[in-house]
């Protein structure tokens, strides 16, 4: 029996800033009193603007209630985290495994504290559980952890932060999938923990048992930036390849096949004479910030999610048509592997395209669209841009 008891759910979990996935929502300077803006499905209160409602849909951009000073955030399946500017955490949405650790399982549509939290770098939602980067190169994760996602050598849910255990050095980046996660050590290194049934672990198998304790992936050269999907996981190299392994059903690792599991790293392919700069999965799709502030992007097309004025499916790398001077990427999941949705930031606004049936695109109205399409926020300039389940954080 598959090891995924949040069946067709769930995000990369991600963060998408000017430095890339590789360092998820590394602090950046921003104007005092930026805040946090979100749009899409607030069933759960993921939106976190204090109501609760499955009718209540969003398809243009609300403001966050309560943080200011936010540095960065970051969407799960039903919940969101800010990193504010003095290095403490804000979490609001589902709770029904602790995912906002603050101690209860009692959900909470505006955003509260993280409890026993300082000296926060970056942070990323998983799919129930949530993982964050200390300026010490440790992290503290807390939530649901079935499959050992939080890395503390168990598989007991926590509802208060608890630190990840046997890493073997310094943690300079952070990405959460559905029920696994990824760090980037100092070193260029890869460690993964969580649950590997799609050999999303990068461990040269594929299995159904949870792995509690960090593994390290093999891959031929240092690592500078890392992205997971909802069950695959991403990885640029210093010459500026791409690496991905895991999941492969529609076509989202980039390598011209189908193939899945793949279980070990394979290299994405159609990405000679250019370098990538970070990356983000969804549920069937990635994609690519490239050095020259272009967008690619490959998988699943279902919904127009590639944004490449099509909705053919691709299985190496293609253009996000009519983007140029791109600082950041984030890959949306939307229930399956067909669906999903993606977020750029270019020239300090945010622009969306794929699935839009609960207004996660934050474009007005609900309609699907497989071109970038101009989002309207608040914002006097976007750095941090996420997207989780059927909804998108931005700040």
């Amino acid at each position: 029996m598959r090891r995924r008891l949040l069946a067709a759910v769930v995000v990369g979990g991600l963060i998408a800033l000017p430095s890339g996935v590789g360092a998820p929502a590394v602090a950046a300077p921003v104007e005092s009193g930026s805040q946090a803006e979100a749009w899409g499905t607030n069933a759960e209160g993921q939106l976190g603007i204090g109501t609760v409602g499955e009718a209540a849909n969003w398809p243009t951009a609300v403001t966050v209630a309560g943080p200011h000073t936010v540095r960065a955030v970051s969407a799960g399946f039903a919940h969101g985290l800010a990193l504010l500017s003095d290095g403490t955490v804000k979490a609001w949405g589902s709770n029904e495994f602790g995912q906002l650790g603050d101690g209860t399982r009692t959900s909470r549509p505006i955003p509260g504290s993280v409890a026993e939290l300082s000296g926060v770098t970056a942070v990323a939602a998983g799919g129930r559980f949530s993982l964050v980067l200390l300026r010490d190169g440790t992290l503290r994760a807390w939530g649901f952890n079935f499959s050992g996602q939080l890395g503390d050598g168990t598989t007991s849910d926590r509802t208060l932060p608890v630190p990840v255990e046997g890493l073997p050095g310094r943690v300079s980046a952070i990405a959460a999938g559905n029920n696994f996660a990824l760090a980037l050590l100092a070193n260029g290194t890869v460690m993964a923990w969580g649950d590997n049934f799609d050999g999303q672990l990068g461990q040269g198998q594929a299995d159904g048992q949870p792995h509690p304790v960090p593994l390290a992936v093999r891959l031929p050269q240092r690592v500078t930036s890392i992205g997971t999907g909802a069950y695959h996981s991403l990885a640029v190299l210093t010459d500026g390849s791409l690496r991905g392994w895991g999941l492969n059903a529609t076509g989202e690792l980039g390598i011209g096949n189908r193939v899945s599991p793949q279980p070990s790293p394979v290299a994405t392919l159609g990405l000679t004479g250019v370098r990538v700069e970070s990356v983000d999965g969804g549920f069937g799709h990635s994609l690519a910030l490239l050095a020259n502030g272009r967008v690619k992007a490959w998988g699943s097309n279902a919904t127009g999610q590639l944004g490449d004025g099509t909705n053919e499916r691709r299985l190496v790398p293609v253009d996000v048509l009519g983007l140029t001077r791109v600082t950041a990427v984030a890959a949306g999941d939307d229930g399956s592997a067909a669906n999903g949705h993606s977020l750029a930031i270019t020239r300090g606004s945010v622009v969306a395209w794929g699935l839009n049936s609960h207004g996660q695109l934050g474009i007005g109205g609900f309609a699907s669209t497989n071109r970038a399409r101009a989002v309207t926020t608040g914002l006097p300039s976007t750095h941090s841009i996420s997207g989780g389940l059927r909804f998108s954080l931005a700040s």
